[in-house]
């Protein structure tokens, strides 16, 4: 089974003395897994680098074997902001959470044109907030809809709204609410923000079936206590 498609790395693993197991998510088949012969050599192991832009040709005997990949490297992002820690975090954070929530070979074309507007975002200076609104996105087209625009909004954007969804009750900043790009950003702020979205994946997507959690989302949220 031969395709070829664009894609960005979501994880990678050591196979064998010279190769990696990487995923991938690709815009027309999803997340898919594969065989990279040569990984660790110099050339190769420079560019696969988690959320890096892709081309890759895949080969398999059937659908239901390992397949191969030969890749290419479309653009980078993860080298660009390897001296910036938040970014890198939050890079490394959704791509591990797409890459565990994820379904294997079905494609989300929703979810890879959120994610790479995200990346292409992540160089602007309310980056973070983006990124809250990419998760709020991404529970919704996993099949979750928090449903925030039922509640009041006639409040300051900069206040905390206490709510029940379902079973759970959050604290939700104001602008979640308003779905609007709040004027002033504080760390406290930013913290309530990505405290709320993790605990809604954390609730709906992790904890029921039993995942752990990613270390590098819990890192991101760190950097704005």
């Amino acid at each position: 089974m031969n395709w070829e498609d664009e894609c960005y790395l979501l994880s990678k693993r050591k196979f064998r003395e010279n190769a990696n197991i990487i995923n991938v998510f690709s815009k027309n088949r999803g997340k898919v897994s594969g065989v990279v012969y040569g990984g660790n050599s110099r050339k190769i192991k420079n560019y696969l680098q988690i959320s890096n832009k892709l081309y890759i040709n895949h080969n398999a005997k059937n659908e239901n074997r390992l397949g191969y990949f030969k890749t290419e490297l479309v653009k980078p992002v993860s080298p660009l902001y390897f001296n910036d820690k938040e970014r890198s975090s939050a890079l490394l954070s959704i791509s591990s959470i797409l890459n565990m929530l994820l379904p294997e070979s079905q494609p989300n074309q929703n979810i890879y044109e959120s994610f790479e507007e995200f990346l292409n975002s992540i160089k602007l200076d309310n980056w973070v907030i983006l990124y809250v609104f990419l998760e709020l996105r991404l529970i919704k087209d996993l099949g979750y809809d928090p449903n925030l625009n039922q509640f009041k909004k006639n409040k300051s954007e900069n206040e905390l709204q206490k709510i029940k969804i379902d079973t759970f009750t959050y604290d939700v900043p104001l602008y979640l609410i308003q779905n609007r790009i709040p004027d002033n950003l504080s760390k406290n702020l930013i913290k309530a923000s990505l405290n709320f979205t993790r605990n809604i994946i954390q609730n709906r997507f992790f904890l029921p079936n039993n995942l752990p959690f990613p270390k590098s989302r819990i890192l991101l949220e760190s950097y704005y206590s």
